[in-house]
């Protein structure tokens, strides 16, 4: 099997090095065959990694374990290691000649929810989180990233005859609270280490495995959280007109600020208001002296992030007023950006994923979540994020075509399917890295 994998990559690596578009994708073709020859070998490692990761995992600036088991894998590769970079963020250097530096991502933490997939492997790991015990799940798929990006940093290794420069790979704490990355650079990631020249990153998603999704431009959405107080005047619940409620403000406001986007935003243009708590009281028959209502604000445009904001304070305010209550407490908060994936590394990308993943390569329109990875770009990194997908496609028909689908990224029952999924991502991160190489080569 070795000596099948070495001849794979001699001639992939040969046929590089012409330029004739035929030669090119033949060259991705046997590369492609060489990457999942590796990859067979190596998937036992990678199982064991992965299960164990998605058994124990830890919340947002808590990954200690979790940065310690990854900071073992890449040095036992020849990686040198950095620790601690943003409190728990990992950063590995693997240097091979001169050329571009590239930078691959992946996150550490998880999620403070408790898992019911039912699988052997599953987490019943629990923590306490802002002064509550909970359950910790990797819910979001990063349990996968992380096993991505091991499997990724080994294979591009055993290719390193085929490409010049220098591997950043990074493991970023706190993507969950988009705190992370702002996190690592505030520590000097650009500065203690050289800036990297491109930047990839992937994220699984609840779609069948050995198909990839990918945007140009916009990605995902920008986001902002959303704290309100209403201040009232508690008292009896059997005497309502001695109060001013404030639980019936909080009510109000959750009804109403949903006319600044069904009434004052463009119809056409993406942007979103979403309660995700409302925390107020104590017991049934005392009206309480305030209410908080928390949230995310979400958008893609400038302009409109900027009328949604004026709207939910106007909003507020208004809404105190109605009850002759004292002005609300508002804290409007910046999360994080909207990534940005950068025409020219989609491009170059592009068509080598295209060459080896053919239809099975989709482009999609941008998704309205939110990712720290643009503050990479912000930071003046071009950058790509793809999606992969995690489920069977014949059960992922079917349970679209009950009515109901299989479970997505951040519900308790999302379980994706550990080796195709990690097929599928470390072949495409592999390409998607050596295609950047390569463009870098052929444009000096």
């Amino acid at each position: 099997m070795k000596r099948l994998a070495k001849s794979l990559i001699a001639s992939a690596a040969l046929c590089v090095a012409a330029l004739s578009p035929a030669c090119a994708e033949m060259d991705v073709a046997r590369l492609k065959a060489a990457i999942e020859t590796s990859f067979e070998a190596d998937y036992p490692r990678l199982d064991v990694l992965y299960k164990e990761l998605h058994a124990h995992p830890e919340l947002a600036f808590e990954e200690v374990k979790t940065a310690a088991r990854l900071a073992t894998e890449m040095r036992t590769l020849g990686f040198e290691v950095t620790e601690k970079v943003g409190k728990t963020g990992l950063v590995a250097i693997y240097k091979n000649g001169e050329g571009p530096t590239i930078m691959v991502r992946t996150e550490l933490d998880a999620l403070p929810m408790e898992e019911k997939t039912g699988l052997d492997y599953a987490s019943r790991a629990k923590t306490v989180w802002n002064g509550r015990e909970t359950f910790v799940a990797h819910s979001c798929g990063h349990d996968i990233h992380m096993a991505n990006w091991v499997g990724t940093a080994k294979t591009l290794i055993g290719l390193k005859d085929q490409w010049r420069g220098t591997l950043m790979f990074i493991a970023q704490p706190a993507e969950e609270i988009v705190q992370g990355a702002r996190a690592m650079l505030a520590d000097g990631l650009f500065t203690r280490f050289k800036k990297p020249d491109f930047a990839f990153a992937l994220h699984a998603g609840g779609f069948p495995y050995g198909s990839i999704s990918y945007r140009v431009g916009v990605g995902s959405s920008h986001v902002d959280g959303l704290y309100i107080k209403f201040r009232g005047r508690g008292g009896h619940g059997a005497m309502p007109q001695r109060t001013i409620d404030p639980v019936m403000m909080a009510a109000r406001f959750i009804v109403d600020v949903q006319t600044v986007i069904s009434r004052e935003k463009d119809p056409t243009e993406f942007g979103i208001v979403s309660i995700g708590a409302v925390h107020s009281g104590t017991v049934g028959n005392i009206i309480p002296d305030d209410a908080s209502v928390l949230g995310t604000i979400r958008s893609f445009k400038p302009e409109v992030r900027a009328k949604m904001l004026a709207g939910i304070e106007r909003t507020a305010k208004a809404v105190a007023a109605m009850s002759d209550a004292p002005a609300p407490d508002i804290r409007l908060e910046e999360g994080t950006k909207a990534v940005i994936n950068d025409p020219a590394v989609v491009a170059t990308a592009e068509k080598t994923l295209k060459a080896a993943f053919g239809e099975k390569l989709r482009l999609t329109p941008a998704n309205t979540t939110s990712e720290d990875f643009s503050e990479f770009a912000g930071a003046g990194v071009p950058s790509m994020m793809f999606n992969i997908g995690v489920y069977d496609v014949e059960k992922w028909v079917a349970a679209n075509k009950s009515g109901t689908p299989l479970a997505g990224n951040h519900s308790p029952q999302f379980a994706p399917v550990p080796k195709p999924t990690l097929q599928t991502g470390i072949t495409a991160m592999t390409l998607a890295v050596l295609s950047a190489f390569d463009q870098h080569a052929r444009g000096k």
